[in-house]
């Protein structure tokens, strides 16, 4: 029996989090939250994640330093890393897939789209 997938969602703005959490369970997906950038990197540190949203943009430590974090820990080879975030320019969008980003969606951003993605990554082997 495969486990339920695991989903990380970082993000600094309560809303955001509320919805994806929302969306997420509805789907079937275990969710953990973070709610700033060392949280999540506690959270990565401390559990592996199949997907991991991430936010850019944080008071703290920002997204592609988590991101980067994730992809030197080893053990996290299988995570899938989806920054969702309001830089969409191109140059921001090339240092999320840079950092190790699977995929990098621009904010807004419809949510049967993030679905889609996630159910897509979790299909495919890392």
């Amino acid at each position: 029996m495969p486990t339920t997938p695991h989903i990380l969602i970082v993000d600094d703005e309560p809303n955001i989090v509320m919805s994806l959490e929302f969306l997420m369970r509805k789907n079937g997906y275990q969710v953990s939250i973070a709610r700033n950038g060392t949280e999540a990197l506690e959270a990565v540190d401390r559990t592996a994640f199949d997907v991991v949203l991430l936010d850019v943009m944080m008071p703290d430590v920002d997204g592609y330093q988590v991101c980067r974090h994730l992809r030197q820990r080893p053990d996290r080879t299988g995570t899938r890393v989806i920054f969702l975030s309001a830089k969409s320019k191109e140059a921001d969008i090339q240092k999320g897939y840079e950092v190790g980003a699977d995929l990098y969606i621009p904010k807004p951003f419809s949510t049967r789209q993030l679905m889609d993605k996630v159910k897509e990554l979790l299909a495919t082997p890392a």
